[in-house]
């Protein structure tokens, strides 16, 4: 498989079978048709012109938070989710818009929610070459066990500062440092939109580098993590491009990595639809 193959497969998304969430008449996500019944039966949600929208009664921003918070934890109770994150994601019509009401994560993408996430990349310059700090995900996770991550990588709730959540997950996924985690650079962003197993969103990837040198070992200390790996970043590279072995947003965190540091040039024949594709 090419890299504009993984572009693509990460853009695998149609708004067939999806009906729209709006919030004051602004379009926030979008509902599979299969969950229709299961948010009319929660005494949040209605149905008006086949579009869904929360009842009129929730419209200040904390009745309507505190009353998605009750649908979460329903949600997960009820085992249509497989977590309660305690984590706020805004309703938002664009990214850069004002939050009509927080959700919890765990329902981001039942209900369709624009998310943001940051991914570090952990890398080593040695003198056989650079290598990069990879993360087996635990197989007890509910999304993507077992998978290849990056060392650190999570979402970004709307609440916490980017710097502060990050250095949050670079403590919990890898052990580091707080002054350690601080020298990471802030390198860009990727975009796409995907069909997940609970409905399709659109994502937002903050993208950071990290070098360490050879004497750093990431340690995980909240369990998400089953095992480290340092890879010569040829082999990382060549796992994207012939396996399934990644989390599949992971592999544009890395090719826009393998960009940035001229591992994918302009001689490669896909180079201008690689570099436009990682962001929509």
């Amino acid at each position: 498989m090419s890299y504009i193959e993984r572009i693509k497969e990460c853009n695998q998304y149609t708004e067939d079978n999806k009906i729209p969430f709006l919030v004051d008449g602004k379009r926030v996500g979008q509902i599979l048709e299969k969950y229709k019944n299961y948010l009319l039966e929660s005494d949040i949600f209605v149905l008006e012109n086949n579009t869904f929208t929360l009842f009129k009664s929730l419209k200040s921003f904390d009745e309507r938070t505190e009353a998605l918070r009750i649908f979460a934890q329903k949600s997960y109770k009820d085992q249509i989710t497989d977590s309660f994150m305690h984590e706020n994601y805004p309703l938002l019509e664009s990214f850069t818009s004002a939050p009509l009401a927080f959700a919890d994560r765990s329902i981001s993408s039942l209900l369709g929610l624009m998310s943001l996430g940051q991914h570090l990349n952990t890398y080593v310059n040695t003198d056989s070459g650079m290598k990069m700090w990879i993360a087996r995900r635990a197989y007890d996770r509910g999304y993507e066990a077992g998978k290849l991550d990056q060392m650190v990588a999570g979402g970004l709730p709307y609440d916490i500062k980017p710097s502060v959540n990050l250095k949050k997950e670079c403590y919990e996924e890898a052990g580091m440092s707080s002054d350690l985690a601080a020298q990471a650079k802030s390198v860009g962003l990727v975009s796409y939109k995907y069909d997940y197993n609970m409905g399709g969103k659109e994502d937002i990837i903050y993208c950071y580098d990290l070098e360490v040198d050879e004497s750093f070992t990431p340690v995980c200390t909240d369990g998400e993590v089953d095992e480290f790996y340092l890879m010569p970043i040829e082999k990382v590279a060549d796992i994207v491009k012939t396996s399934n072995d990644f989390k599949v947003n992971c592999n544009l965190v890395i090719i826009d990595f393998l960009v940035r540091h001229g591992f994918i040039t302009d001689e490669d024949e896909d180079y201008i639809d690689i570099v436009n594709g990682l962001r929509i």
